[in-house]
């Protein structure tokens, strides 16, 4: 296992209306806003993170995720992961510091799943939002919504998993907790973490490349997670599955869609691993029970919509 890719760091969504979007990530998820830029994007956190933002938001055509990114340790590990993706066989692409507003350089790429991915190792440092470094308080005062903690994962639906896995695992340092195996034993599903968490990131087999999934937050409780079902209900959101439980993870779930139909997730809990603990492995044959642990059937929706 390599070192040096540190955590997930942002994401940046397509939506069809930037107002409209916001009401559902600020109101609702309670993000905080926290610049725009001249583009129009809007520069989203949660209350809990470090840096300036973890999500961009970007009004388009069509809704979708533009790419993942992932902080390193610092500009040396970036010029190695750079000469690492290169003999891997990718094509990278460099975007200079300031594209993304107070970002530093940008490695960016595409796996064989087809997902755009980057890795960057500066970002300005804000601390976390309304906490003080020094007898910090609890939680901050004046959160909205949801209360979101932290940008927590994506999930991507794409082909070429194996070759991904290599990717990810062999070249970028990451490392398997979780997978589903179909009777031939094919990995048709990959959760890959970085850390203590259940996953930093998970890709499922799908026919199209680049596909996404959802983009999920951190909430602290399953009495968070039900309270977010209330407001989902209380804002005539639209709601994908739950409140329940993964197989999967083991984390408290429920998966709802933003105006222009991206799907969110908030969770709490789930397994903790280390990089020694071997894979958890589910069958596809139950693959039901692997996602939805109460349900044990899958929600159509939950296969089948995708931006």
């Amino acid at each position: 296992m390599k070192k040096g890719i540190i955590r997930p760091g942002h994401v940046q969504l397509r939506v069809l209306d930037i107002e409209a979007a916001l009401k559902h990530y600020v109101d609702l998820l309670g993000l905080i806003e926290t610049d725009r830029d001249e583009q129009g994007r809007v520069y989203l956190k949660a209350w809990s993170e470090v840096d300036k933002f973890s999500v961009v938001l970007c009004e388009a055509d069509e809704p979708g995720m533009d790419f993942m990114a992932f902080k390193v340790v610092d500009e040396a590990t970036l010029i190695q992961l750079e000469k690492d993706l290169i003999e891997f066989g990718v094509e990278v692409k460099n975007l200079p510091a300031g594209d993304l507003k107070d970002c530093g350089r940008r490695v960016q790429f595409v796996s064989p799943s087809g997902h755009c991915f980057e890795l960057y190792a500066d970002k300005k440092y804000t601390g976390k939002w309304g906490i003080h470094e020094t007898n910090p308080e609890a939680w901050p005062r004046g959160l909205r919504g949801m209360k979101a903690v932290r940008f927590d994962h994506c999930l991507f639906y794409g082909d070429e998993l194996a070759a991904t896995y290599d990717l990810f695992v062999n070249v970028l340092g990451f490392f398997l907790t979780e997978q589903v195996l179909d009777p031939e034993g094919n990995r048709i599903a990959q959760f890959l973490s970085l850390s203590m968490k259940a996953h930093d990131i998970a890709f499922i087999q799908h026919e199209e490349k680049g596909k996404f999934h959802h983009a999920s937050f951190y909430l602290e409780t399953w009495e968070d997670i039900l309270r977010a079902a209330d407001l989902i209900s209380m804002t005539d959101t639209p709601l994908d599955i739950g409140p329940t439980r993964h197989g999967l993870t083991h984390g408290k779930t429920i998966y709802f869609f933003d105006p222009s139909g991206n799907r969110t997730e908030v969770f709490a809990d789930g397994d903790y691993v280390y990089p020694d603990h071997n894979p958890i492995t589910w069958k596809a044959e139950d693959l039901g029970k692997a996602i939805f642990y109460h349900d044990r059937e899958l929600n159509e929706r939950f296969l089948t919509v995708l931006t």
